[in-house]
């Protein structure tokens, strides 16, 4: 069954990676105010229960919201291995937002040195790792969480020697105080995030497209799509591997470029492209909300 062409109107259900307060909650509003949507906000605890949650009930009037890349620590891997699954259910990328990322030092410590732990999501210690090695000794715990709101929420004024990473927004959400502001090791830090629904989006003449596939396991299988890309003078952005999870030595690409699938070089491309591979689905072609 094909997607409808893009009626937003349609969407009722919208999950998001929470709980409020994270940058995904944040991405979620922008996504609201641009398409104005008229729907019901769902938080969940991770992007695989959101892509479980998008199968089981597979229809248009659910979409979501989710993580694929930091300019820091580049793509967030269990969005890309999740991507994929969405092919029978026929899901897309139907338009995606970058969020600056500005990390806060939240808790309810007087000073620094009564911090013993501080908790938050995997990719915010990372993106704050020299802040904590110049402000902290080796001693410090560092405990990972799902989201940086959920590290806020987790703080209580009882004990001050835990703190959390996040927004200033979350902190002023949950009414923690914030110790210290702009600690991220690099100051020009965003996260992309994607807006996934059972539609087609129409051309926009600014669009990018995403395709995932598995090839055989054989010297140059790769090589011959990104030669046939090449040779429709398709501009290339992004491409990574990850595991097939089937097999070992087998890999699943995604690849993302410039262009929408109506184009007629796009199109060409792809009929070279699908007799040569194993898995074949086109994401999304779509454009960037700001």
């Amino acid at each position: 069954m094909t997607p409808d062409i893009l009626d937003t109107s349609k969407i009722k259900k919208l999950l998001f990676l929470g709980p409020k307060g994270s940058y995904s909650d944040f991405a979620k509003d922008k996504f609201i105010n641009f398409f104005k949507l008229n729907c019901v906000s769902t938080n969940l605890k991770s992007i695989s229960s959101i892509i479980k949650a998008l199968k089981d009930e597979n229809n248009e009037d659910i979409s979501a919201v989710i993580p694929i890349e930091n300019s820091i620590e580049g793509i967030v891997r269990e969005t890309l291995d999740n991507l994929a699954t969405l092919k029978k259910e026929e899901y897309k990328i139907i338009a995606e937002t970058a969020m600056n990322v500005e990390h806060a030092l939240i808790g309810y410590a007087n000073k620094k040195s009564d911090i013993k732990i501080v908790r938050s999501h995997p990719q915010a210690l990372a993106q704050c790792k020299k802040f904590l090695q110049d402000n902290f000794p080796d001693t410090l715990i560092e405990e990972a969480t799902l989201s940086t709101s959920s590290a806020i929420r987790s703080l209580s004024p009882e004990d001050k020697t835990i703190a959390a990473i996040g927004s200033l927004e979350c902190a002023k959400l949950y009414n923690v105080p914030v110790i210290e502001t702009d600690i991220n090791d690099e100051t020009n830090n965003c996260t992309r995030f994607i807006l996934l629904g059972k539609f087609l989006t129409p051309q926009t003449g600014k669009d990018k497209t995403s395709i995932t596939f598995s090839t055989e396991n054989t010297a140059g299988a790769l090589n011959k799509i990104l030669t046939i890309l090449e040779k429709h003078k398709i501009n290339m952005s992004y491409i990574d591997s990850r595991p097939s999870k089937k097999e070992l030595g087998e890999y699943v690409f995604y690849i993302d470029f410039e262009g929408h699938i109506s184009d007629k070089k796009v199109e060409a491309a792809f009929e070279e492209i699908k007799p040569l591979v194993k898995m074949f689905y086109i994401i999304g072609s779509y454009h960037s909300v700001d």
